[in-house]
């Protein structure tokens, strides 16, 4: 068992990912507490519209869209750690900012698409930045491990995170919730600060003359030519645009279909992030790349599930079911980041996985909008049970194409998690 633990944490063993996973994890933890606030803050002065919350949920996204292929660009380019260090300062000065609008009662609803658009823009250069500096912190050997567990403090964050605002804005109201997020950010800043430069693997960068002419579109041509890159890609930008939208519709489901209060909410979100962490901790003792049938197996289960949460009848069925969904969610998304990330030449990381962030969360600019409007017409579960069933087709055209490119016949073996493989004909 010993053996075992310190096999699914053994990149908790680098100083330098320690640091930046404790960080990560103080922050994140204030973030999603500020979304359910935000979500809730949203939901009262809109008079429950979940048109509003899909337009604030896009407006975080749209800087993704825009702007996040040059992140990749500078993340090939400049130091990561100090590109981490000034878009996380930009996010707790924004965030503060925030939280005084809300404490002082001025706060209106154009308020909060301002503030959505600036700490998008934060976002938009985090987070590319941020998932290439993994390899730089443990090295190519650890980066499988390094990635689960970086999804595990995500999701961990997205356990206590909810549950912690649910009793916040119960008993504190929304502004002390925003207080609390804007100063947990600045975690970040002091363990990037702690960290040592020496010990950091950078030694797969380019030469600085070749760094400075690396281009965005030689990024996208080098995925084009790479299928088994862009298979995954292509079923993530469908996914995310439709069922990846669990901030906006799981909202929209308490409040307005069972009409339960911000702490039947946080609920929700702490079911999906309960599986979703088992998901992530399921993939810390992967050593090697993903196979592509390994992502489209997840995808699948994702979707399946996510049909089945829509059309729930009952609070407590959607509880039980946004457990395996959430763990098949993140299972999917673990799969096809690890699979994306140690296929990429070190010269190409950052932009590959700009474009990965793109197309998994750049796509809810549009995504975000058309769920609201399905939600606020047609009900806040046929928003959920409708993309399941996009999710669903997706998967299946990607399992089609694939084993129509191989020539190769599916089979399953079972075992406590599933595990596909192809046979050549």
């Amino acid at each position: 068992m010993r053996a075992k633990l310190s096999t699914t944490f053994q990149s908790l063993q680098v100083r330098n990912y320690r640091l930046f996973a404790t960080g990560q994890l103080i922050k994140l933890i204030g973030v999603w507490m500020m979304f359910i606030a935000q979500d809730w803050l949203v939901l009262e002065l809109s008079n429950d519209s979940a048109t509003a919350l899909g337009v604030v949920t896009a407006l975080q996204f749209t800087p993704v869209l825009l702007l996040t292929l040059l992140s990749g660009r500078l993340a090939d380019r400049y130091d990561k750690r100090l590109l981490l260090f000034v878009a996380n300062a930009a996010w707790s000065a924004l965030a503060l900012l925030m939280s005084l609008l809300v404490l002082t009662g001025v706060v209106v609803l154009w308020h909060i698409f301002v503030f959505a658009i600036l700490l998008g823009v934060a976002n938009a250069v985090e987070t590319p930045v941020r998932q290439s500096f993994v390899s730089e912190l443990v090295g190519m050997s650890l980066l499988p491990n390094a990635l689960s567990l970086s999804a595990a403090t995500f999701n961990s964050a997205r356990i206590i995170g909810p549950a912690l605002a649910g009793v916040a804005i119960a008993t504190l109201d929304v502004g002390p919730v925003f207080l609390i997020s804007a100063v947990s950010s600045l975690a970040p800043l002091v363990l990037l600060v702690r960290m040592r430069a020496e010990e950091l693997h950078r030694e797969a960068l380019l030469p600085r003359g070749e760094r400075d002419s690396a281009r965005v579109v030689d990024g996208l041509r080098y995925v084009w030519k790479r299928p088994d890159l862009l298979l995954p890609m292509a079923l993530m930008s469908v996914m995310g645009m439709v069922l990846f939208n669990f901030q906006l519709t799981l909202a929209a489901l308490a409040k307005t279909v069972f009409q339960t209060g911000a702490a039947s909410f946080g609920l929700f979100t702490t079911a999906l992030a309960v599986g979703a962490l088992g998901g992530a901790l399921a993939g810390s003792g992967r050593r090697e790349r993903p196979s592509v049938y390994c992502v489209i197996g997840a995808a699948l289960a994702f979707a399946a599930l996510g049909t089945l949460v829509g059309l729930a009848p009952t609070y407590w069925l959607v509880v039980v079911l946004l457990v395996p969904t959430g763990f098949f969610m993140v299972f999917f998304a673990q799969a096809s980041n690890q699979r994306v990330q140690l296929g990429v030449d070190a010269a190409f990381r950052g932009r590959v996985m700009a474009l990965w962030v793109l197309v998994f969360l750049g796509t809810n600019p549009v995504g975000a909008p058309l769920v609201g409007w399905v939600a606020e017409t047609y009900g806040a579960g046929a928003s959920i049970w409708l993309g399941g069933l996009i999710s669903l087709a997706a998967a299946g055209l990607a399992l089609a194409w694939q084993l129509r490119r191989t020539g190769g016949r599916l089979r399953m073996r079972l075992r406590p998690l599933p595990r596909f493989y192809v046979v050549q004909t």
